[in-house]
């Protein structure tokens, strides 16, 4: 460990004289817009295109969905004031009757079933097709009804129909609406420019509770130093989960700035790969986990941002297992289980080699030198190969791996993922099961739960997925890092939800 804690203070000390001699001219903020960094431009801001980070957030201010995600992932009505399901495949949706689009038109039936055809037909290039193509077709009876109907029983249907999901656009938009996007949302688009910001301004119309702030600026600074500096001379005002845990230390000394913190959904996991000679035996996928020491990487990598993950899951989503096993450190038995799977150490003390791929990303290839030296002291050696990350993630998309590290941001936030990620038939490219793990219990229960609309079943098979797939390690979870927000002081009332969103911008205020 004292590699990573020198690496982290050096960071730490470096930063700190940057900040500290550099002489860079503050501009006086205006007192009508919050400048939010970001790190990079969103790709594209129809909601039924863009699927990176930066497109759903600033989207879910923009555009509204049927329903809403609650603190813990519960559902609740939103555009759809109310739905039946007189059948497990079909679901009647009721409208709010006073919604309105940022040019005036009404919101109506005929939208929603505009928005979904258009993805479902082809008439559009959407990344999202696959998602909803257990959608037959959608009905829009009247103005304020729809009906959707399904190939199949789906239980997720109204996750997807949920903010963060999708946002419903006017009947008609189609390829270049993402240049100028028209929602319902609280806050709607003035301006977008490349790689320099995107701006939004409060939508005074709004059929919920209207914003307090009047614009947001969306600056992009893609360096994390940068992004300290900027929020130091006060020409920006937020950044959300875009500095380092060291960055976020020193700025904390600077009394025109608040550091707020919450748990977040975050998760961040090591997955094997069990096509491997070496990793298809259980015994050292345990071995492996009974190795690794997650508190002080959680200490000297995250600086206590984190909290150790027993669960892709997150503890505030309603199908989480608090009990799920969870592998405690202990190296004497990471030894015996590598006796007892039949590798023995040889005469250097290692008893095989592996490879953990990472991209250059500054705290994946930390995280990837503390495993070095954890898994030499059972007699692993691993090597490190770092790779810029279009090169690291195409070869981990492809299963050419041994190890690799990544987080689930917003995917694991809805039981769905386990489809995703362990169903037998989510090999890819079809789907991420990447550590190409097959069992054919928690296939079934994956099954089992996507056909019913019984919530506390769909928990019970999701308690035994948990618990599984806990036992096989086709990953090893980590942790779940924190959401941090740095801020000045003339921004208060944010309200931080555990997806790390932009939600708080609905109730923030700025200072006069």
């Amino acid at each position: 460990m004292p590699g990573a804690g020198a690496v982290a203070r050096g960071l730490s000390i470096l930063l700190l004289v940057t900040l500290v001699f550099s002489t860079a001219c503050s501009r006086k903020p205006d007192p009508n817009t919050a400048v939010v960094i970001i790190e990079s431009s969103p790709t594209n801001l129809d909601p039924r295109i863009g699927t990176d980070a930066q497109s759903e957030r600033i989207d879910e201010l923009l555009f509204d969905a049927l329903v809403h995600r609650d603190a813990n992932f519960n559902l609740e009505p939103w555009l759809a004031v109310s739905w039946e399901i007189p059948n497990p495949t079909t679901y009647i949706f009721h409208l709010r009757h006073d919604v309105y689009f940022h040019n005036g038109q009404p919101l109506t039936s005929a939208d929603v079933k505009w928005t979904f055809d258009s993805i479902l037909s082809g008439k559009l290039r959407s990344p999202k097709t696959s998602t909803y193509e257990p959608v037959d077709h959608i009905d829009a009876p009247d103005p304020y009804t729809v009906v959707f109907h399904l190939k199949r029983p789906w239980a997720s249907l109204l996750w997807n129909l949920s903010d963060g999901a999708i946002g419903i656009v006017p009947n008609g938009a189609l390829d270049k609406f993402g240049a100028h996007p028209i929602g319902s949302g609280p806050f709607k688009f003035v301006s977008s420019s490349q790689d320099r910001d995107v701006v939004i301004e409060r939508n005074d119309h709004y059929w919920g509770t209207e914003p307090r702030i009047a614009r947001v600026r969306f600056a992009v600074v893609p360096d994390s130093t940068t992004r300290a500096l900027e929020l130091r001379k006060g020409s920006a005002d937020v950044a959300i989960n875009s500095l380092t845990p060291d960055t976020v230390l020193t700025l904390q000394r600077e009394t025109n700035l608040v550091v707020q913190r919450a748990p977040g959904t975050i998760f961040t996991y090591l997955a094997l790969n069990l096509r491997d000679p070496i990793l298809k035996h259980l015994r050292v996928r345990r071995a492996i986990a009974h190795a690794i020491d997650v508190q002080p990487l959680i200490h000297y990598l995250w600086r206590d941002m984190a909290r150790p993950a027993n669960s892709v899951l997150p503890p505030q989503q309603w199908a989480y297992d608090p009990n799920a096993r969870v592998y405690a450190y202990d190296p004497a038995r990471a030894r015996q289980l590598l006796d007892e799977a039949g590798f023995p150490p040889g005469p250097d003390g290692i008893r095989f080699h592996l490879v953990m791929k990472t991209s250059t990303e500054e705290t994946t290839r930390l995280l990837a030198a503390v495993l070095q030296q954890q898994l030499r002291a059972v007699g692993i050696d691993l090597n490190i190969r770092s790779y810029e990350f279009a090169t690291f993630y195409s070869d981990v998309t492809k299963g050419a791996y041994q190890m690799y590290s990544l987080r689930w941001i917003g995917g694991n936030e809805d039981p769905d993922i386990f489809q995703y990620i362990f169903d037998s038939e989510s090999f890819p490219p079809k789907r991420a099961n990447r550590s190409f793990y097959a069992d054919p219990r928690v296939d079934q229960l994956i099954d089992d739960g996507l056909s019913t609309t019984d919530q506390q079943r769909r928990k019970a098979d999701y308690w035994k997925i948990q618990e599984i797939v806990n036992e096989d390690l086709p990953y090893i979870n980590l942790w779940y890092l924190d959401n941090v927000v740095v801020h000045t002081r003339r921004i208060s009332n944010i309200d931080i939800s555990s997806s790390g969103n932009y939600d708080f911008l609905k109730t923030a205020q700025l200072l006069r």
